[in-house]
């Protein structure tokens, strides 16, 4: 069985003789070919160079082309700030400030933006290792992109003008639908909806107002008789049954949800879920033997049927090839691995964190919790919230974020017991989890401390 058969025989819920591996290599595909990520981004023979490299070190049963979120947001006139160990971030929502719908004219095509550069590319993935490796397109999900249009105000138009919301989402799934011809018409086996701020609302808000773009943009995939799959990121726990009632084959999650939790709720409606390799503390600052034990426990753990192996998210740039490599070791050889790391202990390190003295702070302290507001689109709008109280409050507060790709933040993290990501802590309390205020709720608990 190839790669390629057992991924779309997992999606289309039939047996097959292992759990695959997808591993989420993009940023990180660069620093396998001594590139620095806007150089794979944005050039078609660095891009190709890097996913042969992935394809060689990490056997995957699946792989994705390009894992940027801006691709489509760049099309329709955001400005982007770029980065070399990460995809660029948006730096520029072109309805920040107007109300006013974007024309048609301006939804992507064939010959905009960076899009002549990709399609190319995943044409030659598809000529060159698509037989065997199933190729994965992903598009930019509705919610996340109206988002990258509207800024922060968009938490706020869904309290204050529903409508307004609801149109945007029509003009942001008409975008996808187009991108899903594009990259169908390339070659893509699977068209991935990744849309990580779909975890940062309520259950009701997504059912409300994201609920019939999504089953829009999978009933159109399965028109196409290709496979998708629903990418979000953050505690998506709370969303997971309303993200099965849109309709997708497999839904993607990372980190911060329990995927025994999860899969109970995806088995019941018949739909594979795909994760969730923790990205930090484990492939990035992890050794190779705990990636593997990892891998291992969650392989015995859970049932096999509708099940993808895969990372929670986006590789980090810098995790060490050696550790996916073990993940490719542990799905494929499960049994060998299971004895070799049966011993192994992990190391521990003691890295000293001096937290607050929250009782005696002169003024509110603003912690923010996150994954890295630079690659995470959860975290960069939860971020983006609190710089507004930032910039609104000035002196009066102190705002600080803490990244949890730096092993002190980890370990900061354990301190105060943070447990899922983005969140937001005020004077040593947990105020928001997994859940963006609107302005208006920020301010109101600020000014009430001051």
């Amino acid at each position: 069985m190839t790669g390629k058969e057992r991924i779309l025989k997992t999606l289309n819920h039939e047996a097959v003789d292992r759990v695959p591996w997808v591993p989420f290599a993009g940023v990180h595909a660069a620093s396998l070919i001594g590139k620095n990520a806007t150089e794979a981004l944005t050039d078609g023979a660095a891009l190709m160079e890097a996913l042969r490299a992935v394809k060689k070190l990490y056997m995957p049963d699946g792989m994705p082309v390009i894992f940027d979120l801006q691709v489509e947001a760049e099309i329709l006139g955001c400005d982007l700030l770029w980065a070399e160990q990460a995809p660029p971030s948006v730096a520029s929502h072109p309805l920040e400030d107007t109300a006013e719908m974007l024309c048609d004219c301006k939804q992507p095509s064939k010959e905009k933006g960076r899009l002549p550069m990709i399609l190319d590319v995943m044409r030659q993935c598809s000529k060159e290792f698509g037989h065997d490796t199933a190729l994965y397109g992903l598009i930019c999900g509705p919610f996340t992109l109206a988002s990258h249009l509207r800024g922060n105000n968009l938490f706020m138009d869904m309290i204050l003008d529903e409508d307004y919301v609801k149109t945007l989402m029509e003009f942001t799934t008409t975008t996808a639908l187009k991108m899903i011809d594009l990259y169908t018409e390339a070659g893509m086996d699977v068209i991935a909806v990744v849309d990580p701020l779909v975890s940062q609302i309520s259950p009701e808000h997504f059912s409300g107002m994201c609920h019939q773009a999504f089953v829009t943009i999978f009933d159109y995939i399965r028109a196409k008789n290709k496979a998708s799959s629903f990418f979000v990121c953050g505690n998506a726990t709370r969303q997971i049954e309303v993200m099965c009632k849109t309709g997708p084959d497999s839904i993607s999650v990372d980190e911060n949800v329990v995927m025994k939790t999860a899969k109970e709720i995806t088995d019941r409606y018949n739909i594979a879920i795909g994760g969730n390799i923790p990205l930090t503390t484990l492939m990035l600052h992890g050794t190779q033997q705990e990636n593997m034990k990892y891998v291992v426990n969650l392989l015995d753990e859970l049932s096999h049927e509708n099940f993808i192996i895969a990372p929670g998210c986006d590789m980090p740039f810098s995790v060490p090839a050696v550790n996916a490599i073990g993940v490719a070791q542990a799905v494929r050889e499960t049994d060998k691995v299971r004895e070799m790391v049966s011993q192994y202990e992990a190391p521990k390190e003691d890295i000293p964190v001096e937290l607050p003295d929250y009782a005696k702070l002169k003024k509110p302290l603003i912690e923010v919790f996150t994954l890295d507001s630079a690659t995470c689109a959860a975290c960069t709008y939860m971020m983006g919230a609190m710089n507004v109280a930032g910039e609104a409050f000035g002196s009066k507060i102190d705002l600080v974020e803490y990244k949890f790709t730096e092993k002190e933040n980890i370990a900061r993290c354990k301190k105060m017991g943070v447990t899922n990501l983005p969140c937001v802590y005020i004077n040593g309390q947990l105020k928001w989890s997994s859940i963006i205020p609107s302005r208006e709720e920020l301010f109101g608990v600020i000014e009430k401390l001051l």
